[in-house]
């Protein structure tokens, strides 16, 4: 068969299976689809599929047809993290700066210590550093996998429990913006390389002088040419961040990050996130699905997820506990707001691949990661509903 028909095989599992898997099983309360997706991603890599059928899973996922998937995979990943970028509201955090910058520290640093003391516990053993990495850069990296808030789907189970346009829900997205830009920050450091510091500095350079040009533009532009100008602008910053070695998709984040929310009708922004989702994403997922590797036993992999996912949530609830003290709130709503926060899924998932591309971890880590990442994302609704069902009075608090 030509490579054209065997891709189109590929593309025609990535996009039925889960479906099925969704529709018929009727898992949306505890997995949304896009988990269900992320979940196939891993049973069609060549830990269990590839084990399984080796010569199937060579067939159809042989490396013309990977190639390709990644090329899908990067653009779809690139404009779904820009969406992420243009959609922090910082206005907001800055109005009420000392409640979220308390709360946004608080519950992005102590899953960050509790998570860079595991990774401090793995570096005992083999198999799980990448060799790419100074052991500090491993400690933070997955420190920090076990701090990041995936804000794209934070507000995908927010519309899903009707809080997203609620008091309750602009609060949660004001703390979450303040930590994506931490979590990206963070990355950003990670990924210094003194041999091209040069290269870096001149990006951040040339990127805050065109960012003055760009703003101006696109302040000046009807919107229509807007959507397609801020594409033009993606790809310009993630050539010019892989170029410089920081990776192209902090280059999307900063693309989002200095566009202003208001110049897009919000209504066209949402159904953008939902298109690129339902359109490219799934490619995404089981490009990261095909990176999953359980080498060192499939039971240590899953025993370090098992860890990384009491360090990630329990950081998180005692990092919103603790802001609930100091800041008052009443009985239940920190554990709702620690909750909502802990969930991770897609941008935890963008972060730990960048983290293996640059050889930061191994596969098995990555793997372990992505099953935590999953876990943390399934737990979310059903602990979160029933606790809101009781306490309506928490949704319109304002702070």
């Amino acid at each position: 068969m030509h490579t054209t028909e065997i891709f189109l095989i590929a593309m025609l599992i990535i996009f039925s299976v889960p479906y099925l898997i969704w529709r018929v099983a009727g898992t949306d309360y505890y997995a949304p689809l896009v988990v269900v997706q992320i979940i196939t991603g891993i049973l069609l890599g060549p830990g269990v599929l590839g084990s399984a059928f080796p010569d199937y899973y060579a067939f159809v996922f042989n490396p013309a047809v990977i190639q390709s998937l990644n090329g899908l995979a990067w653009w779809a990943v690139m404009v779904f993290v820009m969406i992420a970028g243009i959609e922090l509201d910082l206005g907001q955090a800055w109005k009420h700066r000392r409640e979220s910058g308390i709360t946004a520290s608080l519950a992005l640093g102590t899953p960050l210590l509790f998570g860079c003391v595991v990774a401090w516990g793995m570096l005992q053993f083999g198999g799980w550093v990448g060799t790419g990495a100074l052991p500090w850069q491993f400690v933070a990296g997955v420190g920090m996998a076990c701090a990041v808030t995936a804000l794209p789907i934070l507000i995908l189970l927010m519309e899903r429990l009707d809080v997203l346009r609620q008091p309750i829900g602009q609060r949660i997205l004001r703390y979450a913006s303040l930590d994506d830009i931490a979590i990206w920050g963070v990355l950003a450091v990670i990924m210094l390389d003194w041999t091209r510091m040069g290269r870096q500095l001149g990006f951040l350079v040339t990127f805050g002088v065109a960012t003055l040009l760009f703003r101006r533009l696109m302040a000046w532009l009807q919107e229509t040419d807007r959507w397609y100008v801020n594409l033009i602008w993606l790809a310009a910053c993630g050539l010019g961040a892989d170029w410089a070695g920081l990776h192209f998709m902090v280059g999307a984040f900063l693309a989002g990050a200095v566009m202003d929310k208001h110049w897009f009708d919000e209504a066209k922004m949402d159904l953008m996130r939902h298109h690129v989702l339902m359109v490219a994403m799934p490619v995404f997922f089981l490009s990261t699905g095909l990176r999953t590797n359980w080498a060192v036993g499939g039971a240590a992999v899953f025993g370090v997820a098992a860890v990384l996912l009491l360090a990630s949530v329990g950081g998180k609830l005692a990092g919103t506990q603790l802001a609930g003290k100091i800041l008052k709130w009443e009985k239940g709503e920190a554990s709702i707001i620690g909750w909502l926060l802990q969930t991770k899924a897609l941008i935890m998932i963008i972060f730990v691949n960048i983290l293996l591309d640059k050889h930061i971890i191994t596969n098995e880590t990555f793997t372990a990661l992505l099953l935590m990442a999953i876990a943390s994302t399934m737990l979310t609704t059903p602990v979160v509903h029933p606790r809101l069902q009781r306490l309506q009075s928490l949704i319109l608090r304002t702070h």
